[in-house]
């Protein structure tokens, strides 16, 4: 039976947004798109961006509405993590098996893609358009110049809020009894700063690896781009010694960048540009529930569950939320409530498990991975992951290359800490670490 055409609103014109518009359309319904934001094909960028790591979640979901060819054009695979640690040479971390990788993939290059797609496809855009108000029972939105000026009226069939952390949608439903909202933000910001290419146009640095500079309380991060040129992300403390605060002349900069990143030094007049040019922004987690309003209403991505950046999951995590509507539109066909309520109920502990494990990995990144301790830690899981790939799946590879609930990723990396935490007790392991004892003691502990 074909499905009744819908009248949908998508407020938010963002990746997650126009994906669900390209995903919508082909059930053959009826989408607008609404943002408070100039078209991004015709802007610059405004250096408040973090390169994506696109991951299995992600481009699973782009291959099931037919682009992921389309956008792999546009990425370059990361097969490894090159960690730059002071008073040692450069040495790599491979991510999982052989050809598994994420994917660097350029935020405003993939945004331009997508809209094109999706208006390709049919969707209308409306740009430079805000909403300040949804009635959630009639799904209308309400849009104007100014929030006290005069509101134009539309009506719609059903609105989904894909318009991120902030969300005008979410912040409607907030006011309604028994809505469960939490927000926290960390005491560590972020800065878009750039390395340029090399004159002909070449990488500076390795270019199929996931670059970092881990230095305990903060970070610098590299992903490489199609021209050449690297994306980075400065994770720094809004106060303290070394912090942004503490940071106010070139001069500070300078001296930053020189003592703490020395093998970036040739590109200082470019990172301390970027520096005062750039803003500083913040990273928050934030958790709601419910994510729907009757069959009226939808959360996706981050209005319903944004998350830090540490684990290169959120827009994975958003993309995985369409996917799961998706299949759950062609079980229940007109039945929207019913696909709302199961959507929220199957998604709301899996964005809770990513919320934590993205929590955690800024931990892991800025200072574990210095940690000899650590390091050895994570050799012995790797040997014994390799020779039991059946019973030993690192929870890296659980989140990034495979489809699994990240609740269950969470639960059983949980598992395997305890685990690994008898055998880093075991006497004089870092002699022993690649026994046969240290095997047999990591089977003992596993369950049957």
């Amino acid at each position: 039976m074909k499905p009744i055409s819908k009248n949908i609103a998508i407020v938010g014109s963002g990746l997650v947004g126009s994906l669900l518009a390209l995903y919508l359309k082909k059930f053959g319904h009826s989408v607008t798109v609404f943002d408070r934001r100039p078209d991004v094909r015709k802007v610059e960028f405004s250096g408040r961006s973090i390169n994506l790591a696109m991951s299995n979640r992600g481009w699973t979901s782009l291959r099931e509405v037919g682009i992921e060819e389309e956008i792999k054009e546009i990425a370059i695979p990361l097969d490894k993590r090159a960690m730059h640690v002071n008073g040692k040479p450069m040495y790599f971390q491979k991510y999982g098996k052989e050809g598994e990788a994420i994917w660097s993939i350029s935020r405003g290059v993939l945004n331009r893609k997508m809209i094109d797609l999706a208006e390709a496809a049919g969707v209308d855009f409306h740009f430079e358009e805000k909403i300040w108000d949804v009635s959630l029972p009639e799904a209308k939105l309400f849009s104007g110049a100014t929030e006290k000026g005069e509101w134009k009226e539309y009506q719609f069939d059903m609105v989904f809020g894909c318009d991120g952390a902030f969300s005008r949608i979410r912040h409607k439903m907030q006011r309604r009894s028994r809505f469960d909202y939490s927000q926290r933000f960390i005491n560590v910001g972020y800065k878009e700063l750039s390395i340029p290419p090399n004159a002909d146009g070449t990488h500076k640095l390795d270019k199929n690896s996931f670059h970092i500079w881990p230095r305990g309380d903060f970070m610098l991060i590299a992903m490489p781009n199609l021209d050449g040129s690297f994306t980075c992300t400065l994770f720094l403390p809004f106060e303290g010694e070394v912090s942004f605060e503490s940071l106010g002349t070139e001069a500070d900069a300078k001296t930053f960048f020189k003592t703490y990143f020395p093998n970036v030094t040739k590109d200082i007049e470019n990172l301390t540009r970027d520096f005062f040019k750039n803003p500083t922004s913040a990273l928050v987690t934030m958790k709601c529930y419910p994510w729907t309003y009757w069959d009226k209403a939808a959360l996706v991505g981050d209005s319903a569950h944004a998350v830090v950046p540490f684990y290169g999951q959120g827009m994975n995590a958003g993309f995985e939320d369409i996917y799961v509507l998706n299949r759950l539109i062609k079980e229940n066909g007109d039945d929207w409530e019913k696909t709302f309520q199961e959507y929220q109920k199957e998604r709301k502990p899996n964005a809770d498990a990513i919320a934590e494990l993205s929590y955690r990995n800024f931990m892991e990144m800025s200072s574990k991975t210095a940690d000899p301790k650590f390091l050895l830690q994570k050799k012995i899981e790797k040997r014994f992951a390799d020779k039991y790939p059946e019973k030993w799946i690192p929870v890296y590879s659980r989140v990034t290359f495979s489809n699994r609930p990240y609740a269950e990723a969470l639960a059983i990396g949980d598992a395997q800490e305890k685990v690994m935490q008898q055998v880093m007790q075991m006497p004089n392991i870092a002699d022993k670490w690649n026994s046969r004892e240290v095997e047999e003691k990591i089977l003992g502990l596993l369950p049957s």
